[in-house]
């Protein structure tokens, strides 16, 4: 029954992981692969309960737009200009540099730090809970930190 119980515990660990990366993954890929995908400044004109807007210029070749979108943080106030990169086929914008890289991964952070007290308890893991929770929490900080 140990095993079962161990195995159970694993399988849950490596589900929260999973999840973290997949959520994660759907903004970070336009940061970390940012090769064919226009770049520029957002100066964002005004945000509403989950999103803002603004005027787009790019940073190289391309049209000026005047409403592209980007998901609120609480980095995002009006009249701020942003560095971002464009969803392509998409007028929905991502903050790119460090604070836009943390960012995007901070539902992993989030992962983790669930994932810690499972290690712990369930697989009387501390070593690898304490990693898993200094990992996750140093991601949350700096991300903090970073936005």
């Amino acid at each position: 029954m140990t095993y079962v119980r161990s195995v159970a515990v694993v399988l849950v660990i490596l589900l929260l992981l999973v999840a973290g990366v997949w959520a994660s993954w759907e903004s970070a890929h336009h940061v970390l692969l940012p090769k064919g995908r226009q770049h520029g400044v957002l100066t964002v004109a005004a945000c509403g309960e989950q999103m803002c807007d603004g005027r787009y210029v790019p940073d190289g070749e391309g049209p000026p737009r005047a409403a592209v979108t980007i998901e609120r943080s609480v980095a995002v106030h009006a009249g701020r200009g942003l560095p971002v990169v464009v969803k392509p086929g998409t007028d929905v914008a991502v903050r790119t540099g460090w604070g836009g890289g943390l960012h995007a991964w901070l539902p992993l952070g989030g992962a983790m730090l669930l994932a810690a007290p499972l290690a712990a308890g369930g697989l009387r893991a501390t070593r690898t809970a304490w990693s898993l929770a200094g990992a996750g929490g140093v991601l949350v900080v700096a991300t903090f930190l970073a936005v």
